[in-house]
């Protein structure tokens, strides 16, 4: 069966470096998921074949470099050493502080991103994303991106679809998801992403080199028209439960196909 190719392209100027390459997203199923049991007497998640879709379909792009992060943490006076208050409302100021590349193969690699980015970490302000839940989530800091240095390049009339991985994300920080016509597209795609603040309200941490962040998932383009229906007729609404019940049941030996991400 003929195959649809996908390409991930480097920079010529990332050549020497030891980059985090593409892979298929089924190298990174989760620990929890394998470790499931399912069967007759014991069923889980592990049967449901919608779910292990999301787990294998596409591929996945890794952080180039490690990421430092401090987060909502308290604003220090660089003279003083004191935590600084907003005079109006009494409260401490917050401060997000960032870091690319902890180690000496990571600040070569992030010398070279920002040096083909103009010399500037790519920052998405507030005003671009105001009333945004991405905003909110950030707690109103502007938004960073993940320089990626890899150009995804599709056949004719096929585009990319950039999720977080799906069923599968770190809980610290998600990408802002987007489609983008990688057919014609021949750069690099950057990531907005932001931080958890849902969950975080501060958070020191890593997020190491390696990390994936981002699934790469290619469609056709085509036309779509919505239709509404209904499906029920002369069958008792029981009858149509119960008809439904044995197509789930036997949705991976009926219905379900096996893709081919390779």
């Amino acid at each position: 069966m003929f195959r649809k190719q996908i390409e991930f392209i480097c920079h010529e100027d990332y050549a020497h470096t030891e980059l985090e390459k593409p892979e298929p997203v089924k190298a990174h199923i989760p620990e929890w998921y394998k470790k499931l049991e399912h069967n007759m007497k014991r069923l889980t998640i592990k049967g449901c074949m919608p779910v292990l879709d999301t787990l294998t379909a596409g591929y996945v792009l890794k952080m180039p470099q490690d990421l430092f992060v401090e987060f909502n943490i308290d604003k220090i006076h660089p003279e003083t050493g004191e935590v600084m208050v907003d005079e109006k409302t009494g409260k401490n100021i917050k401060d997000f502080k960032f870091r690319f590349g902890l180690c000496e193969e990571d600040s070569m690699i992030g010398a070279k991103m920002m040096n083909l980015n103009g010399g500037k970490a790519q920052i998405h302000y507030q005003h671009q994303l105001e009333g945004s839940s991405f905003l909110k989530k950030n707690k109103n800091f502007a938004v960073l991106k993940i320089l990626n240095p890899w150009i995804v390049k599709t056949p004719p009339g096929y585009s990319c679809l950039f999720v977080p991985p799906l069923n599968n994300a770190d809980d610290r920080f998600e990408i802002i998801s987007g489609i983008v016509d990688t057919d014609k597209w021949n750069l690099e795609v950057n990531f907005p992403f932001v931080i958890n603040g849902d969950k975080y309200e501060t958070l020191t941490t890593t997020i190491k080199r390696g990390t994936p962040f981002a699934q790469v998932i290619p469609f056709k383009r085509d036309s779509w028209k919505m239709k509404l229906g209904t499906k029920l007729g002369k069958q008792s609404f029981r009858d149509y439960l119960s008809h439904q019940l044995q197509i789930i049941r036997s949705y991976k030996d009926r219905i379900w196909s096996k893709k081919s991400w390779n």
